[in-house]
């Protein structure tokens, strides 16, 4: 449906009240026109092309979700030139700029370009990967036109979304659409994502440019699109896009709260063997040795269900809040415990600057997986104290492979129960009834453990 079908369509589906003040349609869609028209002539002065220098030898950085590679990586495609790379918004009137991180990544040499055609070399004031967020400085001889800043919490689902930027080198380009959603995660851009979802035209290019409400004020930063949908664009919402400004115009760097836990969501399977509902909290994989978690008396299984007063209900929604806490913070976390819910106070630490995360997964025979025992060098290599077995081979197809065991994980515990030896592994699975509950360790970028469930085969006839 075009753009103006829509809008026909809401006139003949308006109120009675608003059918009868819209005697004319067409005053109506001139309306609509005026207010799209009024918010790009204000908002596209503080709109502004940045092209980069890359360093020598710089070969673009992680790697990147497969549905939004062909996004990101047009960026990395490029050649020097004094075309665009992306965009930005002037957001203060003594210059500073907010961006993407993936458009000044790996940059020699910044190069900011105003509406009115001036040139300026910009200095990083500091960039945020884990957000996708970069603020710049240029430093100009007078105040320069600066957007104004909205409230992303205060969106609503429908509202109209007015995007600006520099698609494909095309500058100040302007498109509309709606708000699809709010609060999307799971997107595979950053770590921290609670993503604006909108139909407003984003492509490459559009990457740092603001997303605007009716009011023209900014209630985004774009930031990707998936390149095989239409009309599936996400932009970082302003409200923490200000938080991590603020931050970094102060110190060049942002400061997150920290537990020192590995989380991973709590499955149908996991959540019938902890005995909470689905989607009730999330579930501790792993303690961190010397962590404020480990401090506060934390545990490997426990569910956390509420963070200081507020439900918990998957991974991101926790690691947001968490990471929105001011270290050195008392909160009062509530988790599930062997049937109970427990209230723990915990201090909040300073993030290190590389955090791990959670992965793993299980296995014998029909289980479709054959274990090793554990040299004593392993653990020894990876400078980590291990006990368990280690997993030679998973046969594909099975109850193993369903559950995602790899070669080289560690099976750790089954059911609670310490496995010491490739004895107690086949022992203890001897057990299992139906599923098992196993504590596995992976090796790798972020090595990390988690909890998984192996489901027992069928019984063969």
């Amino acid at each position: 449906m075009t753009m103006v079908a829509a809008l026909l369509l809401v006139l003949v589906t308006a109120p009675p009240a608003l059918a009868q003040s819209a005697t004319d349609p067409r005053a109506v869609l001139r309306a609509m026109e005026e207010a799209f028209t009024t918010v790009a002539q204000r908002v596209m002065p503080a709109v502004v092309n940045v092209s980069t220098t890359p360093k020598k030898g710089s070969g673009g950085g992680e790697e990147v979700p497969e549905p939004f590679r062909e996004f990101f990586e047009e960026f990395r495609r490029r050649p020097p030139s004094p075309r665009a790379s992306g965009s930005g918004v002037i957001v203060d009137p003594k210059g500073y700029i907010l961006t993407n991180n993936h458009v000044i990544e790996n940059a020699s040499e910044i190069t900011v370009r105003l509406s009115d055609a001036r040139k300026f070399t910009a200095t990083l004031v500091g960039r945020d990967p884990k957000t996708d967020l970069a603020v710049l400085k240029v430093d100009a001889p007078a105040v320069l036109p600066a957007a104004e800043l909205g409230d992303s919490d205060a969106l609503r689902i429908g509202q109209w979304a007015i995007a600006i930027g520099n698609p494909f080198g095309l500058d100040r380009t302007v498109t509309v659409g709606i708000i699809s959603a709010t609060a999307r995660t799971r997107v595979g851009v950053a770590t921290y994502e609670n993503f604006i979802q909108t139909d407003a035209s984003i492509n490459p290019g559009n990457s740092g440019g603001p997303l605007l409400n009716l009011d023209g004020r900014v209630v985004g930063i774009n930031t990707a699109i998936v390149a095989a949908g239409q009309g599936i664009g996400f932009a970082i919402p302003v409200n923490m896009a200000k938080d991590v400004m603020r931050q970094l115009i102060a110190g060049g760097r942002v400061v997150r709260g920290w537990l020192g836990i590995a989380i991973q969501d709590v499955t149908d399977e996991l959540a019938k063997s902890f005995g909470v509902a689905e989607r009730e909290g999330v579930l501790v994989a792993q303690v961190m040795d010397g962590s404020p978690a480990e401090a506060a008396g934390l545990k490997a299984g426990d569910v956390i269900v509420d963070f200081g007063g507020s439900p918990i209900k998957e991974t991101p929604e926790l690691q947001r809040k968490v990471a929105g806490v001011t270290p050195g913070q008392q909160i009062e976390v509530r988790v599930k415990r062997d049937g109970q819910t427990v209230p723990i106070k915990v201090t909040v630490g300073e993030m290190p600057s590389d955090e791990p995360v959670a992965a793993a997964e299980p296995g014998d025979e029909s289980w479709g997986v054959r274990v090793e025992p554990l040299s004593p060098d392993f653990a020894q290599r990876f400078g980590i104290a291990l006990t368990g077995v280690i997993v030679a081979e998973v046969s594909p197809g099975t109850p193993a492979d369903r559950a995602g065991l790899r070669r080289g994980d560690v099976i750790m515990e089954i059911d609670g129960e310490p496995v010491t030896d490739v004895a107690s592994f086949h022992g203890e699975l001897a057990k299992v009834k139906e599923s098992a509950r196993l504590y596995v360790y992976r090796h790798g970028t972020e090595a990390t453990r988690r909890f998984v469930m192996l489901e027992r085969p069928p019984k063969q006839p």
